[in-house]
């Protein structure tokens, strides 16, 4: 059975080759390499792949060239340019040519890995509209949780399920908030047409508007073809605007006046472009600070703000830490074709203590790390990488307060979280009643027994100990 993917790889350095070509094929995407464009050209006069990964610079004809070139002949093919002289005009001339995404040298295998499936599934869509639906529901991970705080998101998603509300996604870096965003898509009228991402923080203020509105041949030097923008690409589907408080003011009126009009004009362009898109926008600011200080137009946040979606910190849901590990554990098994790694109760109950700065992102990279560093098929406090340690042993040093009182917090929590997803009554009156009881019991054993001395350390009256030892029938 063949791959449902197909890259080629046109780099001079046979290492790179190597090294793409592995890191691709254990990810279901074949792969064919050619170590000069004319190879490639030659091999295109036979078959097309889904997508091309090609370096800058090589002997004869360059990659810059080669773009130029392909986008005649084979202008729905997705070129993914690559160099080690990452520069501004390495990165503007590239996105001009039309090049599907831009990666300096050295990259991380796993961005190689997502970009080359984003344009084989681009590839896909544009040659087969049936296939498109079943791409994109294959590339969107699922969402996992099962804390009261993300109960509450996946009751958001199912709410906009069968609308086209613009929405607006809050949250800390690494929380999740492309899945989120992939998933009100997937479940919405128009999960059979495109979802484009695009991050505001990762693209140079050169290239903004470009990306976003497109332009037409000619409208400034290395404009070789028309290029459509982001907008035009999510025409009746979803586009997702990760980082929108990095947006720049002059680029917040002209996306008001999408939202207004439905319309805008690419760069060069003389004749307005209607289109139909729903705008999910995502960011980890407080936008509504930004307004205030004057960095973000109040008009396009109202315009934004019409349902707004919070995604809690890991720290605020602890109980997903160990189904969000298992997870992460299996896919990094995959990933290295090993054995998956399984955690001590141990490890699994420090773990979820922890305030995950990072959030879901840093918890996944340290799965990957356990997955290659730790000796042993299970998890114990002693495998766990240094950084994580060092904290685990600065607590110790301490007595561990800080873990005793974050366990017993957490411990409360989940049960309360536990009684209320059972739809229980008067959880207050069960709680309370035995959180004073074991605070009452635990006094009188220290005292020995003595109420005067058990009641100065709770900081009770001696007859309102007396009365509650009556009624909580303490012995």
């Amino acid at each position: 059975m063949t791959n449902p993917y197909q890259a080629w790889i046109v780099d001079d350095d046979k290492s790179i080759r190597w090294v793409i070509e592995k890191a691709l094929n254990k990810n279901a995407i074949d792969t064919q390499s050619f170590a000069t464009a004319e190879a490639l050209i030659k091999a295109l006069q036979h078959d097309t792949p889904d997508a091309l990964l090609s370096d800058i610079r090589m002997p004869g004809i360059d990659g810059l060239e080669l773009l130029k070139k392909l986008q005649i002949s084979h202008p729905e093919l997705p070129i993914i340019i690559m160099t080690a002289h990452s520069d501004l005009e390495s990165a503007v001339s590239a996105f001009h040519g039309g090049a599907f995404e831009y990666l300096p040298k050295p990259f991380d295998i796993k961005e190689v890995i997502s970009v080359t499936e984003r344009a084989c599934i681009h590839s896909q869509q544009s040659k087969n509209k049936s296939l498109e639906n079943e791409a994109s529901h294959e590339a969107t991970p699922e969402i996992i949780g099962e804390s009261p705080a993300m109960q509450e998101v996946f009751r958001a998603i199912g709410r906009l399920a069968r609308s086209h509300f613009t929405v607006l996604i809050n949250g800390q870096s690494g929380t999740g908030k492309e899945l989120v965003a992939k998933a009100l898509h997937r479940h919405s009228p128009r999960s059979k047409q495109p979802f484009i991402a695009l991050n505001m923080a990762a693209i140079p203020k050169d290239l903004m508007e470009s990306e976003l509105f497109g332009h037409e041949k000619g409208a400034f030097t290395g404009a070789n073809t028309r290029r459509a923008g982001r907008f035009e690409q999510a025409n009746n589907g979803t586009l997702f605007l990760d980082e929108i408080g990095d947006m720049p003011a002059e680029l917040q009126t002209r996306l008001l006046r999408v939202l207004s009009d439905n319309e805008f004009y690419p760069v060069g362009g003389h004749t307005p472009t209607r289109v139909n898109v729903r705008i999910i926008a995502a960011t980890h600011q407080n936008l509504e600070s930004l307004v205030e200080q004057g960095l973000f137009r109040e008009d396009l946040f109202h315009r934004l703000n019409v349902i707004r979606i919070h995604i809690p910190p890991l720290q605020d849901r602890a109980q997903d830490v160990p189904l969000l590990m298992q997870h992460f554990l299996a896919t990094a098994a995959k990933e290295l074709e090993s054995e998956i790694k399984l955690l001590s109760k141990e490890a699994e109950s420090y773990l979820s203590t922890l305030p995950w700065p990072g959030n879901v992102r840093q918890l996944e990279n340290i799965c990957r790390w356990i997955t290659v560093m730790a000796p042993g098929r299970e998890i114990h406090l002693a495998d766990l990488p240094p950084e994580l340690q060092a904290e685990y042993s600065a607590n110790e040093k301490t007595g561990s307060s800080a873990e005793i009182s974050n366990n017993w917090q957490l411990s409360l929590k989940r049960a309360i979280e536990e009684k209320i997803q059972l739809k229980q009554k008067d959880i207050a009156k069960q709680i309370i009643p035995l959180t004073e009881a074991i605070l009452i019991k635990s006094a009188l054993e220290h005292t020995q027994g003595y109420r005067n001395e058990a009641a100065n350390l709770l900081g009770y009256g001696r007859n309102t100990l007396t009365r509650k030892i009556k009624e909580l029938a303490i012995e």
